[in-house]
Order: C-alpha cells, then sequence, then structure tokens
C-alpha cells in the first residue's frame, strides 16, 4: 500500500478511536449546577411583535427553561432548539404548563419575524416564545444568567432550568441529548 493511502486510512482509525474512547469515559457530556439569579426587570419583544416583562414571565408558578440563541445560528443553536422541540413531544399535553423561553443574542437581526420563522421550523408548540429586545436589554439579561458573550460566534450551549417551587435554576453547561434533557427537567422537582 503506498504512502498516499496509508496516511487516509490512519487518520481515520485515529478519528474512530478518539470517538470511541471518548464515548467509553466516565466524563459527563455537560456541566451542571444550581445557582441563583436576579432577573432584570426588562421590556422584550416576542416572536408575535408582544410587549413581555421578562420578570413576569421568567418568576412565574410554572416550570421555566431559558437559552440563549439567534436566528441564523448553524452550530449549538439547532441543537439547543432541538431539545426544546423533543422535550416539548415527550411532554405531550403536558408542554403547555411549561414556559420555555430563547432569547437572541443577535437582536440586530433577530425581528419578530425572524423569529416567528424560526420558531415555525422548530415546530414549536404553544409555551415556547423566543425573545428580542434592545442590545442594552438582551446584554442585561445575558449578565444576569451569567452568559454574557462578547460575540454572538463566540456563545456557549447553556440551558437554565427553574421549578416553579425554587428560587433556584438549573444551569445545564453543554449539549444534552433528549434523554439528559427530559432527565434534568425531572430533577428539577417539576
Amino acid at each position: 500500500m503506498n504512502f498516499s493511502v496509508r496516511v487516509p486510512i490512519l487518520i481515520i482509525v485515529l478519528l474512530l478511536f478518539t470517538c470511541s474512547a471518548s464515548l467509553a469515559s466516565d466524563q459527563p457530556r455537560y456541566k451542571r449546577s444550581v445557582v441563583e439569579y436576579s432577573i432584570p426587570d426588562v421590556v422584550l419583544i416576542n416572536q408575535d411583535g408582544k410587549r413581555v416583562r421578562l420578570k413576569e414571565l421568567l418568576e412565574t408558578d410554572q416550570p421555566v427553561v431559558v437559552d440563549f440563541i439567534y436566528g441564523t445560528c448553524t452550530t449549538i443553536c439547532p441543537i439547543l432548539s432541538a431539545g426544546y422541540t423533543h422535550l416539548q413531544r415527550k411532554l405531550g399535553t403536558e408542554s403547555e404548563t411549561v414556559s420555555l423561553v430563547s432569547i437572541t443574542i443577535d437582536p440586530e437581526n433577530d425581528s419578530p419575524e425572524v423569529l416567528k420563522d424560526y420558531l415555525k421550523k422548530y415546530r414549536a408548540k404553544p409555551g415556547w416564545d423566543f425573545l428580542t429586545g434592545s442590545r442594552r436589554d438582551i446584554e442585561r439579561v445575558m449578565t444576569a444568567f451569567d452568559a454574557f458573550f462578547r460575540d454572538k460566534m463566540d456563545h456557549q450551549p447553556l440551558t437554565f432550568i427553574r421549578s416553579p417551587t425554587e428560587d433556584k435554576w438549573i444551569r445545564l453547561y453543554g449539549l444534552l441529548s433528549g434523554i439528559d434533557f427530559m432527565e434534568e427537567y425531572q430533577k428539577a422537582g417539576i
């Protein structure tokens, strides 16, 4: 076998070995912590163009799940949004009692129309709101959740879950499988 054929085969073997070793490791796929956040009293705009007081939306007697994404993202946002879709589907009719909130990190480009189209693409059911607003207000919210990113291209996979019986949030850093997401949702005492 000549050198030009052996190199690609060697690379494939190394990649397979690396992937299987990482799958077999006991390393968690995501990091979980429990934290307290003070929600800023800002008014944002949802996908229907309605003004929404964020503090009222998040501090409710319903379970709440929050993430920070943007409409044109092609990396982690689709995975986070697929998690929301999976959660709504698995919860069935109970999904109407859960408030899913996505907050854009690209308010300059994510108009209510863009947000609405994004939710249609993921077949969002009622109870999933996608919010935009002024850059200043969005940054206040991201900072309050310790999720501030200077550049949308450098954002991190963060999901936050709040039980209606707790003032604390479960902070999940990483990409969760549908099963992990459902288990974390249930662990939140919901």
